[in-house]
């Protein structure tokens, strides 16, 4: 089954940038925009306050970004380019199902790690899905990521068992982003254990596969 392809990154962008100059422009405001969610939360963030605070007037913001929802976009396909590379990087030991299972464990916990440590990007998760075509970018995101998974397992398994094994996978991507959240409003040690309680039932279901 052919699986939809997330937004490439930059593309919600009205205009690419060709010069370096440009780039530097986009890339101050994403860092103005990204401090400000930290700080005020998304709702309280301004395109006016945006171009003050990123060095430059209003409609150099408009140059780039048509409206708030696009520069959200961009910063969550910066963030999910990050989130591949790191991917990319621990899947690439898989080669057999207890270093299936670690790297899965990893991928969780780098994930969660990352979002812990920075308030602007839960945030931003709470936005993705709270808006139609951002989440809509977000579940597109979800069948990217799992396949970075799924393309280091499927020489493991049976071809017959190739297609479901890439809808759990699915699933338990995109299901990682609720129990995060979840976790992160729990204290430390019950946010632990939710983590924990999420390792297992993946644990459980990658296992069935080698049964």
């Amino acid at each position: 089954m052919k699986q939809p392809k997330p937004t490439a990154a930059g593309s919600q962008l009205r205009r690419r940038p060709k010069q370096e100059r440009s780039r530097e422009r986009i890339d101050a405001i994403l860092a103005t925009a990204k401090r400000l969610i930290g700080e005020k939360g998304i709702d309280a963030v301004t395109m006016k306050e945006v171009g003050a605070l990123a060095g430059g007037p209003i409609a150099t913001v408009y140059h780039y970004f048509p409206n708030k929802s696009a520069i959200l976009a961009t910063l969550y396909e910066r963030f999910s380019e990050v989130t591949r590379t790191r991917q990319r990087d621990i899947a690439a030991g898989i080669d057999g199902l207890e270093s299936m299972i670690a790297a899965s464990d990893r991928m969780l916990d780098d994930y969660y790690e990352r979002v812990a440590g920075d308030p602007a990007i839960l945030d931003l998760q709470h936005a993705i899905q709270a808006d139609k075509a951002l989440q809509n970018l977000d579940i597109a995101e979800t069948h990217h990521q799992a396949n970075i998974f799924c393309d280091k397992v499927f020489h493991l398994l049976k071809a017959q068992r190739q297609e479901e094994f890439r809808r759990m996978v699915f699933l338990f991507f995109q299901l990682a982003g609720g129990v995060v959240r979840l976790a992160l409003t729990q204290d430390g040690m019950q946010g632990q254990r939710t983590i924990d309680d999420y390792k297992s039932i993946i644990h459980g279901q990658l296992r069935a596969f080698f049964d």
